[in-house]
């Protein structure tokens, strides 16, 4: 090989990590800046007393000793279980159907409408909602009446909230994740699916055989980025809590509490103690799902 071949042959390996450098630069000043700055800044309130003195766990226990604490958990963890279950198994169902459909316009414009609630900020999804919700406004009336009472008093009660918040939150965030499955569904080599078949294997087979198995990644990583955004609950229940006259209290929520205690009770530091919980609790769950589903194994 002459040297300009081998110069030649050398360049790729030695530009791509560059360029990928550059290519992740943006995320990486912006995830500094807006991630691990404010957590280290939260680290140090948590821990500190208002006069800046180190306080141990102090405020990690006087925050889980509110009345209020405990009852904001069992809402946030009772709201994340009925998300993550619903998510998954109507993504992937949803991601299936279309998957399997002949015509391509048909699975493009379901696609499109798919994704088309996701383009709505969190507050105009809520306020589209609290609209649904209504009784005597909601074009599905009968559903709602059905389902959770005659009026808007009735239908929020604390009691609904959670199959609330599970349909707000999937009418919002599970197209885009029905258009990523998708894509992945496309990914799996036809080859596979035609051995299947010829093992006799019908649909529901190889759904379950072959092609969930190999979404295996793609759900972990679902899973952990939707977990992570359940544990912010704050814009729907705060929202309704104005619009219910006072029915749902503004402490639903872990985050609406710690809103409470840095802004209503001027305790920055019992605020960033909750956040920390929250943390700790987001970052060890997600430590399971990326054991259990072996998201960074090599295939």
């Amino acid at each position: 090989m002459t040297a300009a071949g081998a110069h030649a042959g050398s360049r790729p390996r030695s530009w791509r990590p560059a360029a990928g450098h550059v290519f992740v630069s943006g995320y990486v000043v912006l995830l500094v800046a807006f991630g691990i700055v404010p957590t280290v800044y939260a680290l140090n309130l948590a821990f500190t007393d208002a006069d800046g003195r180190f306080a141990g766990f102090a405020n990690f226990v006087r925050t889980a000793q509110d009345y209020r604490f405990l009852a904001a958990v069992g809402h946030v963890g009772t709201y994340l279980v009925l998300w993550l279950v619903t998510l998954t198994v109507l993504v992937l169902v949803l991601a299936l159907l279309v998957h399997r459909l002949t015509a391509a316009w048909s699975r493009a414009a379901l696609r499109f409408v798919y994704y088309v609630p996701g383009a709505l900020a969190g507050a105009s999804s809520v306020l589209l909602w609290l609209f649904m919700l209504d009784p005597s406004v909601s074009p599905v009336d009968g559903i709602v009446r059905t389902l959770w009472g005659s009026s808007f008093v009735a239908v929020v009660a604390p009691g609904h909230l959670p199959w609330i918040f599970t349909i707000i939150a999937f009418w919002t965030g599970a197209g885009g994740w029905i258009v990523v499955m998708y894509g992945a569904l496309n990914s799996i080599p036809h080859e596979i699916i035609e051995a299947a078949r010829v093992d006799g294997a019908g649909p529901v087979r190889i759904a379950l055989r072959v092609q969930l198995p190999m979404l295996r990644k793609w759900i972990v990583y679902m899973l952990i980025l939707s977990l992570a955004a359940g544990t912010q609950l704050f814009v729907e229940p705060q929202l309704i809590s104005q619009a219910g006259f006072g029915v749902v209290g503004t402490d639903y929520s872990l985050n609406q509490l710690a809103y409470l205690y840095a802004f209503d009770q001027n305790d920055f530091n019992g605020s960033a103690a909750i956040a920390i919980d929250l943390l700790i609790v987001a970052l060890c769950c997600a430590g399971f799902f990326v054991a259990r589903g072996g998201l960074f194994d090599a295939d």
